[in-house]
């Protein structure tokens, strides 16, 4: 268990708020998912087993608290701030799977972004601030990503934030419905000595880190 991962726990830089996913977000992440389940199907994770069933809403948050408290994961939504209302809206999610210390200090990162809001840089923004924590707070030395290469979009992400394409991962994942060949991109934190915000906003303001239930 790596017992550096404090959860739960939130960042933020300006608009943007990286937060954990709760039973009380259902409504609005049910909502979000069904308007974008065309747009999600074809890059989304599936059971290879016969009968394998996703879990319900409540079984799904659940997995990923146990496993946020033990260490390995951080199931984060990701929510903007809508100037005209001051709601927090969800945009979309990212979890950082996988974390291992030790002499590896590595994670895998994955996410996607509310169709609707596609272009406006949250997919980058909130993998660079993921990245960050990890290198930051937590010590971790690399970061990767893996995506189906017919994912036009998500390899943009990958190529803004200048992650380095280290070759195609046969049959890697399964993936609406099928084995799917996958490339692995990856990042290690003295490659981003200022942090990813820095290179990609070429901004200096710092992330806010708040933890604990809130």
């Amino acid at each position: 268990m790596n017992t550096e991962v404090v959860w739960p726990v939130s960042v933020q830089w300006a608009q943007l708020t990286l937060r954990p996913l709760s039973m009380h977000d259902r409504a609005e992440w049910d909502s979000v998912r069904y308007r974008n389940r065309e747009w999600l199907e074809p890059w989304e994770a599936s059971n290879p087993l016969p009968g394998g069933e996703p879990p319900s809403y409540r079984q799904f948050v659940k997995l990923m608290r146990d496993q946020a408290k033990q260490g390995t994961s951080l199931p984060w939504l990701i929510t903007e701030t809508n100037p005209e209302t001051g709601r927090n809206d969800l945009v979309g999610q990212l979890s950082v799977s996988s974390i291992t210390g030790g002499s590896f200090r590595s994670a895998t990162l994955g996410y996607w972004v509310d169709a609707e809001q596609a272009g406006r840089g949250i997919a980058p923004m909130a993998v660079a601030m993921a990245t960050d924590y990890c290198f930051q707070q937590l010590n971790l030395h690399r970061m990767e990503i893996n995506i189906r290469p017919e994912n036009v979009k998500s390899l943009r992400v990958v190529q803004k934030l200048g992650f380095r394409d280290e070759g195609l991962r046969k049959d890697f994942l399964h993936i609406s419905g099928h084995w799917r060949d996958h490339r692995s991109f990856a990042l290690t934190s003295p490659e981003v000595p200022r942090g990813l915000v820095h290179r990609f906003t070429g901004s200096d303001e710092l992330m806010t880190v708040r933890r604990g239930r809130f």
